[in-house]
């Protein structure tokens, strides 16, 4: 089966989210604790629309 433009489109964007996750790892360690549980908060916030999203691609 043949990818569509679309589908290699969105899993360029995953590809992109996880380039970006791995730069944010990278950058922990500049971090004080403050920043870091306001980028926890952001993620979490990220990983609640990705848990649901991948509820949807399962159905």
């Amino acid at each position: 089966m043949a990818a569509t433009g679309e589908l290699i489109r969105l899993i360029n964007y995953v590809d992109d989210i996880t380039t970006t996750l791995r730069r944010i790892q990278a950058s922990l360690y500049g971090m004080d604790a403050e920043e870091r549980k306001r980028l926890a908060e952001s993620l979490r916030a990220a990983g609640t629309r990705l848990e649901e999203l991948l509820q949807q691609l399962e159905k």
